[in-house]
């Protein structure tokens, strides 16, 4: 083990010790320095001050020392959104270990490839995911150290239910008691592995300093999994320079004041947790939503003052057929971001009407985290204020300092118009999947980072998503791109979500196939959407199948899993 002296923090002896590109903690350290005592993270009404969390970072840092992580480690954080465990991912990055997010909702298959994957030494994960952590571990011969958060620190991690905006009533007091029970053996409570061992008292004034410790700007400061749902996960390695270029392209592309209030709703795990650190820059508060309860959303909304949120259109559908928005009081936002799937232009003309003009859209990935193109809430309306529907349908322009390119299969740029793939380049973008160097050259040919997206650029420099490359559809000769038809469904006021996929068909090659989820009591049925859609693209495009389903199964940021649904239709 090291001793303190070893992790305490030094006074630099020459200008090249210090960093090229923040750390995690950084941003958390820059929002303290303009208060320590001002609200950092709230959850369930406790609110954890800068001054709190920064101390409490180090004791992790520590802890995780004592446990023998060192720079570089892998350290894993299997949790539903929870402040405390959040306030762990800086203490990760202080120890200079590597913050590895874990989807709770995941399989347990798919954790446990991906842990494995990751070469990680520790994992931190709450009570109720004890018996998931117990089922793994024997698989995970690398993982050393399992820390379980304190019962109080997880009253509602018992969530483990798809994020599509339903209330919740969970028995978390049962589901606690069934986690203590089944406490994977040698797993350490948090409080006690925070306070270890050491004869030396802690002594928070002697880590008031920051170390300022020589590092390139492509240090990985975070390992983030691709989703198993089309094989194994990926590692996609991020450095310290993408999570900085995201947040500065996200703090000059959208409207910020001082200390801004983020309401996190959506899986900390994913972009909503990516977004708090250009928050935390600013000295904002974070508020954390351990359930996925709209009616507390609005609540939320109006009792913090939100500022800032991010929802998935499928939330941003259901908040605007949920019965309290009308009476809400949401004066206080300025920007509800939406992204992950698209979003119908109708739609977001509605949301805009109801909710003013606060939308503003996230175009990005894993691999180039957020901030591809953005489309800013003044992009969505005209001088009127009213919305601008031909803008709508696209992920707005290239961010800054972000390079935007649509490619042939050649690997030759193609003019504003003319379809291909979305490439991108710039320090936004990974520097590439983890243990995995042919997935990584295979991703970056022609010197560019290949989305998977197919797309267009307008004569204005407007980025139009047309479809993934794996989803479009070869019918009868004809290509047909999947998200138009979707689109054309979406239109119809009576469908709330759609997915739109090619199946085998021995005369067409591939059949044009839809499943509809419809707003509740909507009586329409499915010739009547395949006339509509009919209608507006002609009979190629239409689904010479439609089915309509009670619900989609989605992913934990609110995508249609694609793959879920062929399998059920070819079953």
């Amino acid at each position: 083990m090291r001793s303190a002296a070893a992790i305490t923090p030094t006074t630099p002896t020459t200008p090249t010790t210090h960093r090229n590109a923040m750390r995690l903690c950084d941003y958390l350290d820059k929002g303290a320095s303009l208060g320590a005592d001002a609200p950092c993270l709230t959850m369930d009404g406790t609110t954890l001050t800068y001054g709190e969390v920064r101390t409490l970072s180090w004791r992790v840092a520590r802890a995780l020392d004592r446990s023998g992580v060192r720079p570089g480690d892998k350290v894993a954080i299997l949790s539903a959104n929870n402040s405390t465990a959040f306030a762990c991912v800086f203490g990760i990055s202080r120890a200079g270990a590597v913050w590895c997010p874990v989807n709770p909702r995941s399989a347990a298959a798919e954790n446990r490839d991906l842990l494995d994957l990751l070469d990680c030494v520790c994992l931190i994960f709450q009570p109720s995911f004890g018996p998931l952590v117990e089922s793994i571990r024997g698989d995970l011969p690398k993982l050393r150290t399992l820390v379980r958060l304190d019962d109080a620190d997880a009253d509602a991690d018992a969530d483990t239910g798809a994020d599509t905006g339903a209330d919740t009533d969970t028995d978390t007091d049962a589901g606690a008691e069934t986690a203590r029970e089944t406490a994977p053996t040698g797993a350490v409570p948090f409080a006690a592995w925070l306070d270890g061992t050491d004869a030396e008292p802690w002594d928070a004034e002697r880590w008031e300093a920051e170390p300022w410790e020589a590092a390139p700007p492509d240090d990985i400061v975070m390992i983030a999994g691709t989703g198993g749902t089309t094989g194994k996960p990926k590692g996609v390695m991020l450095s310290g320079r993408n999570i900085e270029t995201m947040s500065a392209l996200t703090l000059m592309s959208y409207p910020f004041g001082p200390r801004p209030v983020y309401l996190a709703l959506a899986p900390l795990t994913h972009a909503a947790g990516v977004l708090c650190f250009p928050v935390l820059s600013l000295g904002g508060e974070i508020v954390v939503m351990p359930r996925p309860d709209l009616g507390e959303f609005l609540a939320l909304v109006e009792h913090h003052g939100v500022t800032h949120t991010f929802l998935p259109p499928t939330l941003v559908y259901a908040l605007l057929a949920h019965p309290e928005l009308n009476a809400a009081d949401t004066s206080s936002l300025r920007c509800l971001w939406y992204g992950a799937a698209p979003m119908a232009p109708a739609r977001l003309a509605e949301a805009i009407g109801r909710l003013g003009p606060v939308l503003g859209q996230l175009f990005g990935q894993t691999e180039a985290p957020m901030m591809i193109s953005v489309l800013a809430p003044a992009d969505h309306v005209g001088p009127d204020g009213s919305p601008v529907l031909e803008r709508l349908g696209s992920a707005g322009r290239p961010t800054p300092l972000v390079t935007v390119g649509i490619m042939d299969t050649d690997g030759a740029l193609l003019p504003p118009g003319e379809r291909g793939e979305i490439v991108v380049r710039g320090s936004l973008v990974m520097p590439g999947y983890y243990r995995d160097p042919g997935a990584t050259a295979d991703v970056s040919r022609h010197g560019w980072h290949h989305t998977g997206d197919v797309g267009y650029l307008d004569e204005d420099g407007y980025l139009f998503i047309v479809d993934r490359l794996k989803d479009m559809i070869i019918t009868g000769g004809f290509n047909v791109y999947s998200a138009e038809v979707e689109k054309a469904l979406l239109d119809h006021m009576d469908v709330r979500d759609c997915a739109v996929l090619g199946l085998p068909d021995d005369t067409w090659g591939e059949r044009v196939t839809a499943v509809v989820q419809l707003h509740p009591d909507r009586p329409v049925d499915a010739e009547a959407l395949r006339a509509f859609v009919r209608e507006r693209l002609g009979s190629v495009k239409t689904p010479k199948q439609l089915e309509i389903w009670p619900d989609l199964p989605r992913s934990t940021v609110g995508k249609v899993l694609k793959p879920d649904i062929r399998q059920r239709l070819l079953s």
